[in-house]
């Protein structure tokens, strides 16, 4: 008997507008995009970085987390890139070496990816596929974000998981299967929002906006008696698990992975706590390598305060002296100065020494320092002891002076007496450790502690920062916290002529010592605290100024020709957006006046689309503009894309609303359609108009440049010919 043969039957829906403005999307972003061959703008800022990472060397990037970065890296790692290329100018040519195709890529398929993502959005806010096509066409030919998105630059990568963390929500959302498969949407979205703010903290705020969103949903859901109790516990609890808790461990793996890339030491170490250089290799991890990890009397030590400063300093004194008087006409104890000096120097250098030994060196066995023993600090180069008297300190007069004594023979006598105070004792032992041990010096006879003020010394104390002892009125802090960084067991010379070793029962060995928790937790406070200098650039901004469009930015100048890059908007597709803006809020404003009332205009269900459309769109805008109004720091015209994209999605939407809601008669609605298709039609003429710009070709002549400039406050170069 013949078996029957059924046939394959294959079915699929294929979206061809989807795949159309897919394909317009790579075009766009995508062709040519090794042009031009040079530095374009922040890439010489972030291609430092991602060299850093071929070479494996730790580095810390204060504007944001590391996500950003090792997705660079990445498509530099896939093009053969080594690091070796100096990123030291705006404008410098790639040598042949360097695949600038790859160094692009990524940022480029991100930026690619934002105009289908853009399109499913908007269907998952229940719009049309119209009104789908409008907000991908508006988002394709924004010619901003074309050039951002054409550069080795984050802002794509930034929206393009900001899009698809509310795209998955939604989609997950929306679902009307009972099916715990659908929860793969959310999951999706709790990992979206974790490269978000992995890769500049601002996506943040977009994440705290899609968990207000989620919260509201759930709310509702507790509210459903048709729900059992242990199906709404159960659902809680995959809503927490998928948005809060992943997003979390996604965060700290971003930085596990960072921190065990980059272990090399660099230029960035000396941010870091002594413990945390000593886990790099190189750097202070070769310098301490083998010393003495027990602190015993008569060990030669450097003392660095671990105050939360931009730049690191060491307990310091040299031969000079305070002034007698000084410009306010107070007197001093006109003895050496003791300071804390930011470079490493041989007078950074002193002695632990037992009061009751006169000797300077280690004893055999040697003989270590615990929590609550006395000590005295004698300085290497000078041999002076360290001292503080009641008399007020140079620069802050409620503290008291340190100074390293001399005895001048005035009835000044010497209070050079300090006890040891280990802070972390609990987790490190009595006994102070090399690298390890946090501890205070505090002042025997005035129970004064020693501290970094913070201040600096005019001339005479040659710009160092001011040491002083203060009572402690307060909860202590890290300025009264030393750690003993480079460390030596000092030995007589007739010890070292018999050749005698000392050693410590243990010696260090931080790599071993210092957790992941523990770098991850140092890396996040420097991360928010130490900020570098922010100064007035050419071309940064003001938040107001990028509504209007008030500025641009010039990212790339041919050397001989007029060829040139900016970073400039579609004028139109900006004037739309600020139109959809505006309106959205005079019908909100309609809307709730006449509900409250009592005049319903829209049925419940419409009425519950248009209040997630707001939520969405004009919630992300705000919480991607309104932040930037509070931030004093130098902005500039890209900070301002993401929160455009949620114009460009509000846009076509709230013409549909007008088109079905508002107008009544089928002459509105034609009038309508026919400036619908105006608008898009000068849409597409300004893009245009600004691609020369954009793609840095065809290079135009210095009048069409002249023509260009359609604001007078455009910075827009060209060369007389």
């Amino acid at each position: 008997m013949a078996m029957l043969q059924l046939p394959l039957v294959v079915t699929a829906q294929v979206d061809l507008v989807l795949v159309l403005v897919s394909l317009l999307a790579f075009w766009t972003r995508l062709s040519h995009l090794n042009y031009p061959n040079a530095v374009v703008f922040d890439e010489v800022y972030y291609g430092q970085f991602v060299s850093l990472y071929m070479k494996r060397v730790f580095f810390i990037d204060d504007s944001g987390p590391p996500l950003g970065h090792m997705i660079l890296a990445l498509g530099a790692y896939l093009g053969g890139f080594d690091g070796n290329f100096v990123w030291n100018r705006i404008g410098a040519d790639y040598p042949s070496s360097v695949s600038v195709w790859s160094l692009r890529l990524l940022p480029a398929l991100c930026g690619a990816l934002c105009v289908p993502l853009v399109y499913l959005l908007t269907l998952e806010l229940k719009f049309s596929h119209l009104s789908a096509l409008g907000a991908a066409l508006l988002l394709l030919m924004e010619n901003s974000l074309i050039v951002q998105s054409r550069f080795m630059l984050l802002e794509s990568v930034l929206i393009f998981f900001v899009l698809l963390a509310f795209f998955s929500y939604l989609r997950f959302h929306n679902s009307t299967k009972s099916s715990w498969f659908r929860y793969r949407w959310l999951l999706l979205s709790g990992a979206s929002c974790a490269a978000a703010v992995g890769v500049k903290y601002m996506g943040m705020f977009s994440y705290l906006l899609l968990l207000g969103m989620a919260s509201l949903h759930t709310w509702t859901l507790i509210g459903d008696r048709t729900v059992s109790h242990l199906n709404v516990c159960v659902h809680c609890m995959c809503r927490v698990v998928c948005l809060l808790v992943v997003p979390v461990l996604l965060y700290v793996f971003w930085f596990y992975i960072h921190l065990r890339v980059l272990n090399h030491s660099g230029p960035h170490d000396q941010l870091m706590s002594s413990a945390f250089q000593a886990s790099l290799q190189g750097g202070l991890s070769r310098i301490t390598q083998g010393q003495p990890l027990e602190v015993a009397y008569g060990s030669q030590v450097t003392l660095r305060s671990s105050a939360s400063q931009p730049v690191p300093c060491w307990l310091h004194s040299h031969k000079a002296n305070y002034p007698i008087r000084y410009e306010n006409g107070r007197g001093s104890s006109h003895q050496q100065q003791v300071t804390c000096y930011p470079f490493k120097d041989v007078n950074n250098w002193w002695i632990i020494k037992d009061p009751g030994r006169q000797e300077l060196v280690i004893t055999s066995p040697p003989q270590p320092v615990r929590h609550g023993d006395v000590i005295q600090l004698v300085h290497g180069m000078t041999s002076r002891f360290l001292n503080s008297h009641d008399v007020a300190a140079p620069m802050c007069p409620h503290a008291q002076e340190v100074s390293g004594y001399i005895d001048f023979n005035v009835s000044m006598a010497a209070q050079n007496l300090w006890k040891v105070e280990i802070f972390n004792r609990e987790a490190e032992s009595e006994v102070w450790k090399t690298i390890l041990s946090e501890v205070r010096l505090v002042h025997v006879n005035t129970s004064a502690v020693l501290k970094l003020s913070g201040m600096s010394l005019p001339d005479w104390g040659f710009h160092q920062l001011e040491v002083v002892a203060e009572k402690l009125f307060k909860a202590p802090s890290s300025s009264l916290v030393w750690t003993v960084e480079e460390h030596r067991y000092g030995t007589s010379r007739e010890q070292k002529e018999r050749e005698v070793e000392l050693h410590s029962p243990t010696h260090i060995d931080v790599d071993r010592k210092i957790s992941f928790w523990a770098k991850f937790l140092e890396l996040q406070w420097k991360m928010l605290t130490v900020k570098q200098e922010d100064s007035e650039h050419k071309y940064s901004s003001s938040p107001l100024e990028w509504i209007t469009m008030e500025t641009n930015i010039a990212y790339w100048l041919h050397p001989t020709t007029n060829a040139q890059i900016h970073l400039i908007g579609n004028p139109a597709s900006w004037g739309v957006a600020n139109l959809s803006l505006l309106a959205y809020h005079l019908l909100v404003a309609a809307y709730l006046l006449r509900r409250r009332r009592g005049f319903k205009d829209l049925p419940d269900g419409v009425w519950c689309r248009f209040v997630c459309l707001g939520c969405v769109c004009v919630g992300g805008w705000l919480v991607n503009f309104v932040p930037f109004l509070l931030m004093e720091k130098t902005l500039f015209l890209y900070h301002y894309l993401p929160a455009l994209c949620y114009l460009y999605l509000l846009s076509p939407a709230l013409l549909e609303h007008a088109h079905t809601h508002l107008l009544r008669t089928t002459i509105h609605r034609r009038a309508l359609c026919i400036c619908v298709s105006a608008g898009f039609l000068s849409v597409f003429l300004s893009y245009r108009t600004f691609c020369p710009l954009t793609y840095g070709r065809p290079e135009l002549s210095a009048s069409q440049l002249q023509g260009l400039k359609w604001k007078d406050t455009w910075d827009i170069l060209y060369r007389r010919q």
